[in-house]
């Protein structure tokens, strides 16, 4: 079993800033990467971004240039780092494992809302 506990979130003016942690826990030592989806209201889970234990990253086409994946694996950590924030990323941010015995995990969320 894997934990993951998101943590962030929350209420930000558009052009603002906030930055998203997830922690693991548990059996971890199968995970070999780690991501952050999004699902905003009336719309399907989009991936944002993937970060692998050697520290290569991947983003949605759409958001790269805003926000920036990275780890700390003595934490066993993973962060989003959004910036110049738009109304349309407001959404529950997920944080995902990706493990090699197949078995993947999601965090509970963490609501981002955009607004003035």
């Amino acid at each position: 079993q894997v934990q993951l506990v998101e943590s962030g979130g929350g209420l930000v003016q558009p052009g603002g800033s906030l930055r998203l942690s997830c922690a693991a826990s548990g059996s971890i030592s199968s995970i070999y990467a780690m991501g952050w989806y999004r699902q905003a209201p009336g719309k399907e889970r989009e991936l944002v971004a993937t970060i692998t234990n050697r520290g290569l990253t991947n983003y949605a086409d759409s958001l790269k240039g805003r926000f920036t994946i990275s780890r700390d694996n003595a934490k066993n950590t993973v962060y989003l780092q959004m910036n110049s924030l738009k109304p349309e990323d407001t959404a529950v941010y997920y944080c995902r494992t990706y493990s090699y015995s197949g078995m993947n995990y999601w965090g509970k969320g963490a609501l981002v809302t955009v607004s003035s």
